[in-house]
């Protein structure tokens, strides 16, 4: 059945969805009202729910950036037409509720931490990696035709405070010196007079490689590009059970049970607990917040400084994403609510708000046309993972980005693709490919407890003078 999802949403949309707590995403829900939503204009066809009992050979597991990019490359590269299910509507969760920065890196941790962690060697193997990432991101806009606005200018990583400038210059000569990646550092003058005024900014470093895009026309490209390769997309329809036998898994939804030969789960920060005993507790979802802008008048524009549509972060480590839109809408996010029943406070907007006008005074009070929030797929040691789950044959998954994955997802997808192709030997020897996420149990639900106390001391070393 055909169509597009918009016309068959049949629950409303729940802001306080807490993967933590509750048993099930939902079930043809409404979108969150994102701006990227709001002015994406209609999806694309989808395949509709799941209507009877299949046996397929693949299912992904998950319809936002890195499921629809595994199942377009399952079917490019290999001639293999996935399953892929998804609770909702295509790209529900993360891929229609991030800041659209592209930026070249996966998870949380800098080159020196990757150095520090695992030596030179395997540092310059992920450089590596991320630098052929960011060529296969763009190939597939230029290649598939994707048209997601994209504003490709590098990555402005802006200083907060003065003493962040030397650990930027630190971290940009490691960049240039050991990985021949050409980031340079910028004054504050030169930041003003060549990208923005941000009144906050000591500094800048910047990246060359660091592109915005729209983030819903993104992922609805990625969706058409998969379907015109054989994929079938099947919304509304929510794994509600997964057993395995004789290897065949049997994953259960409203409308039918869908048997598999390989499974590969691409679920982010939406998964419920309880989607596999094996998958339990490999996360830490954490809430961000964003908002949007009205159309900024020229006077503003002038004001801020704005000449570039380029990706913008500061060096907080519960730091704000911010850009200004192609239609003169300034978007910025930050991390928010502990919980998804604290998520609509009153008090994380008005933070959001307080730090736009600190980085804009021109914009204090300004109307918003948009404010969302969403859960984001945080490892528990700030790195992803792309592999096989041990024990559990043919599956595979590909999580947790921790806020960087807009880029990068598109080549988990491709990872993951190749592994369920039983191509693993065209996969790097690196620790995201080659090791499970790490797993803290019981402990999990407690970790909310110390990230509480964790957000009040990163908020008072943040904002010492």
């Amino acid at each position: 059945m055909q169509g597009s999802f918009m016309g068959r949403v049949s629950q409303p949309y729940n802001p306080l969805y807490d993967p933590m707590t509750d048993a099930s995403v939902g079930r043809g829900s409404a979108y969150a009202p994102t701006y990227w939503i709001g002015t994406a204009g209609t999806p694309p066809a989808d395949d509709g729910p799941v209507t009877g009992d299949m046996d397929v050979d693949v299912v992904v597991i998950g319809s936002g950036y890195t499921g629809l990019s595994c199942a377009l490359h399952l079917a490019k590269e290999f001639g293999i037409k996935a399953h892929v299910l998804e609770a909702n509507g295509v790209a529900y969760g993360c891929s229609t509720r991030n800041g659209g920065q592209a930026q070249i890196s996966a998870g949380r941790l800098k080159r020196s931490q990757w150095m520090a962690r695992w030596g030179l060697d395997v540092a310059k193997g992920m450089h590596a990696e991320m630098a052929e990432a960011f060529d296969l991101f763009r190939g597939l806009l230029r290649d598939h035709a994707i048209d997601c606005d994209p504003q490709d200018g590098g990555h402005y990583y802006i200083a907060h405070r003065p003493w962040m400038m030397p650990v930027l210059a630190k971290e940009a000569a490691l960049l240039r010196d050991t990985f021949g990646y050409g980031a340079r550092m910028l004054s504050r003058d030169e930041l003003f007079e060549t990208a923005v005024r941000d009144m906050e900014a000591h500094g800048a470093m910047w990246e060359p490689d660091g592109t915005a895009i729209h983030a819903a026309k993104l992922a609805f490209g990625y969706l058409r590009a998969a379907r015109e390769l054989g994929a079938k997309v099947h919304v509304a329809s929510p794994v509600e059970g997964w057993t395995t036998q004789n290897g065949i898994h049997h994953l259960r939804t409203p409308g039918g049970t869908v048997r598999a030969k390989a499974v590969a789960v691409a679920t982010a920060g939406y998964a419920p607990r309880g989607l596999h005993p094996r998958l339990r507790d490999r996360l830490m979802p954490i809430l961000s917040n964003s908002i949007t802008t009205r159309p900024l008048t020229p006077a503003e524009l002038a004001e801020c400084g704005f000449r570039t549509g380029s990706p913008l972060t500061d060096t907080r480590t519960l730091r704000h994403y911010y850009r200004l839109l192609p239609d003169n809408r300034v978007q910025i996010g930050s991390r928010a609510a502990i919980t998804g029943r604290d998520a609509a406070n009153p008090r994380h907007l008005a933070s959001l708000r307080e730090g736009l006008a600190r980085k804009f005074p021109a914009l204090r009070g300004i109307d918003l046309d948009y404010s969302w929030w969403g859960w984001v797929d945080v490892s528990h040691d700030m790195m992803p993972r792309i592999t096989s789950v041990p024990g559990l044959r043919n599956a595979y998954y590909a999580l947790g980005y921790g806020g960087n994955g807009v880029m990068y997802s598109a080549q988990a997808g491709r990872r993951m693709a190749q592994l369920v192709a039983g191509q693993e030997a065209a996969v790097p020897q690196l620790p995201i490919f080659r090791s499970e996420l790490p797993h803290e149990g019981w402990k999990t639900p407690f970790r909310r407890l110390g990230q509480w106390g964790l957000y009040h001391i990163y908020h008072q070393r943040d904002e010492r003078a």
